[in-house]
């Protein structure tokens, strides 16, 4: 099984202007249905630099930061106590989360659980359930076979879902893994699955035009 690796946060600058610093969103969406429900303890499953841990907890949630980077956590928690927001921070590996069995109302994991191989996809997801209440849910997204990353053949392919991307940046050598419809389906099979849907991103970078699709489920522990 590839070992996790997690972004490179050092070289991300703190502009409040990136998308990094801003909530997705979709994230907006699940603040209130997960209000509506009564939902409390919301995991924030790769923070990053903790710009849906900000918002959910300006919003009363009871927020637990979780990142695989120090750098990130670090970040996260200077950014909660500038806003006098009360959180509690984890660095670690999802592939073993540091809490306990039915901790949590809800979890949100936008665009993170991608970085390892197909084994540890699902060691992560059986960890997800572990941790969730009966009746929580999740929101998260994965790479689609579709979008461009996957179709570039002069990445190395760890296994047949898995690419390591090559491209410069926070993500370089990155494992990222990527799925299709019935591979979701098969990977979440344990789960209700609420919502799944296909997103297409574009992008302009160099003069050039690239996509990016991603699938978003909404999975509830049954």
């Amino acid at each position: 099984m590839i070992k996790s690796k997690g972004w490179n946060w050092k070289i991300v600058k703190d502009d409040p202007s990136i998308i990094w610093k801003n909530p997705s969103i979709e994230s907006y969406y699940l603040l209130n249905r997960w209000a509506s429900f009564e939902m409390k303890d919301f995991l924030d499953l790769g923070c990053g630099l903790g710009r849906h841990s900000v918002l959910f907890a300006k919003n009363g949630f009871n927020v637990s930061c979780f990142d695989i980077s120090e750098e990130a956590i670090n970040r996260t928690k200077q950014w909660c106590e500038e806003e006098n927001l009360k959180c509690n921070y984890k660095v670690g590996d999802m592939l073993l989360l540091p809490y306990k069995d039915n901790s949590f109302d809800c979890i949100l994991c936008r665009n993170v659980i991608s970085h390892t191989d197909t084994e540890g996809i699902k060691k992560i997801i059986k960890e997800l359930k572990r941790v969730l209440r009966k009746d929580g849910e999740c929101y998260l997204t994965l790479g689609s076979k579709d979008t461009w990353g996957f179709k570039q053949e002069s990445w190395p392919l760890q296994d047949p879902n898995i690419r390591l991307r090559m491209e410069k940046g926070p993500e370089y050598k990155t494992p990222h893994f990527y799925a299709d419809y019935d591979l979701c389906k098969e990977l979440f099979k344990d789960f209700e699955i609420i919502n799944i849907y296909q997103v297409i991103d574009y992008y302009e970078s160099d003069g050039k035009t690239f996509d990016s699709y991603h699938y978003h489920l909404l999975i509830k522990k049954i």
